[in-house]
């Protein structure tokens, strides 16, 4: 690694990392539209849970008539689905880069390995605990949302997109999706990282520090119903039923891809997808910078930016001493009251 990239990686990115060209002045239409195609063709994670979500849709989704009515059956079905689509893609990813070591370090970010034991994970280790955490509690209410849309959509108390009405919008719900993504996932993300709920929230999915795929959605519940609660949107914007399950499916299943540790997957000494990005993994490890994704660049307008240099290092290591400073300084001030 030379004197220029920041020490302690086994890989990094070019940098400094590039934000969306969305929010610049003036605008660049030709940086916009490779921005797009970069980010949706030819093989990419949006264009892979596009593919899922219209398969899921027409093969593995209850017809709108029967979840009209809150039935067992059908939301059992749901369920059922999403458990083996979030085990194929958060396991197979494991299996492939940690357990069969198949890419071995090549991209990946941090040269340490996962966690096999410790205290602070539920059922004594990283895995085991990320594993619980998402199975069991992620899978679960991403399931409920998804009821609670159908249900919605089928009594028509949430409106709904149709392709024969408006075909623009049902394919520009797509890209729009992502960005409301980037928007949403920035302030709740801010918001759990105040002090109390990061503590009592937050903190679980920071036990990740070094972070594989299952850590991606490894949350503790009230996480979980923010965190996926972005699909509530869509009882005011219209949207068709396969774009309530892309939705969901993309934060739940982009949780697990972009949570690798690696930056994509390599076939034949190329990198062939896109996978996790190094401006998130530095916040698993530096915790108060990149609250959010590069969509919208709401870090850079309040200097919480992480571009991967290491005069971006040098800030970030004096936001955070002004940072603890703030909190022992608080902390202080509250002794003193109670003395």
């Amino acid at each position: 690694m030379d004197d220029g990239k920041l020490k302690g990686w086994n890989h990094t990115p070019n940098v400094p990392i590039n934000v969306s060209p969305l929010f610049t002045w003036p605008l660049r239409p030709l940086e916009i539209l490779a921005w797009f195609w970069n980010s949706w063709f030819l093989i990419t994670e949006k264009l892979i849970i596009v593919g899922i979500a219209f398969i899921s849709f027409y093969w593995f989704q209850p017809p709108l008539e029967e979840t009209k009515t809150l039935a067992f059956g059908w939301i059992v079905q749901m369920y059922i689905r999403n458990m083996i689509l979030m085990s194929v893609v958060a396991g197979g990813l494991h299996l492939y880069f940690y357990t069969f070591t198949k890419q071995g370090k090549d991209l990946r970010y941090d040269p340490r390995p996962l966690m096999k034991n410790g205290r602070q994970f539920t059922l004594g280790g990283q895995i085991r605990d990320n594993m619980f955490w998402t199975l069991i509690s992620g899978v679960t209410i991403w399931t409920i949302y998804e009821v609670l849309m159908f249900w919605a959509i089928s009594n028509g108390y949430a409106p709904m997109l149709t392709w024969a009405a408006h075909p623009i919008w049902f394919v520009l719900m797509f890209f729009l999706i992502p960005i409301w993504e980037s928007f949403y996932f920035y302030w709740i993300h801010r918001f759990l990282h105040i002090p109390f709920f990061y503590k009592h929230v937050h903190s679980l999915h920071h036990r990740n520090i070094n972070v594989g795929p299952w850590s991606g959605l490894s949350m503790h519940p009230v996480e979980h119903f923010i965190f996926l609660g972005s699909v509530l949107i869509h009882w005011l914007v219209a949207a068709h039923p396969v774009h309530i399950l892309y939705h969901l499916q993309y934060y739940a299943l982009t949780a697990a891809t972009t949570h690798t540790g690696f930056e994509g997957l390599v076939v034949k000494d190329q990198n062939r997808l896109a996978l996790g990005t190094f401006h998130h993994q530095m916040h698993h490890r530096y915790f108060e910078c990149n609250y959010g994704s590069l969509e919208i660049p709401w870090d850079k307008f309040f200097g919480s930016f992480h571009d991967g240099t290491n005069e971006a290092d040098v800030r970030m290591k004096e936001r955070r001493r002004k940072i603890c400073l703030l909190y022992t300084s608080d902390a202080a001030d509250e002794e003193d009251s109670v003395d």
